[in-house]
């Protein structure tokens, strides 16, 4: 499981004495204990898709903090987070390209937007960016 991993490469920081690797793990580390919370009170437990969807949102937050760093000229906080970025993105599959998502649109019956998007969050969650199915779905 990716979490376990992630576990791992965070013993590995310590050891290694690397605080802004241990600074992402242990937040990804506290989402997935705050997710394990919320499932178990489903009666569920967290999948290595549920962790790709914290990984995703996680990245996405540190390219907005990034984003905001940049603008006011903090390059040291900006390679940080790029470093942080990296060290994630090790967990997350191979996303589908436009190609390959617009390729998967054109073999189905149904084009519009609801069904696309249902089918696309159903068959590839974590696999594909929504925002680039969506993108790629206008365009045709």
């Amino acid at each position: 499981m990716i979490i376990e991993e992630i576990k791992k490469a965070n013993i590995q920081a310590m050891k290694d004495k690397d605080q802004k690797a241990r600074a992402i793990y242990s937040v990804i580390m506290n989402k997935h204990l705050m997710a394990t919370v919320d499932a178990r009170t489903n009666g569920k437990e967290v999948e290595d898709a549920d962790m790709v969807r914290i990984i995703q949102k996680t990245i996405k937050e540190l390219e907005e903090e990034r984003d905001n760093y940049k603008k006011v000229g903090n390059t040291e906080e900006v390679e940080a987070i790029e470093y942080e970025k990296s060290l994630l993105e090790k967990y997350l599959p191979k996303l589908l390209s436009a190609d390959e998502i617009k390729a998967i649109i054109m073999t189905l019956d149904d084009k519009t937007v609801p069904s696309v998007m249902r089918y696309f969050k159903t068959n590839y969650n974590g696999k594909c960016d929504m925002k680039v199915v969506s993108d790629v779905l206008k365009t045709l």
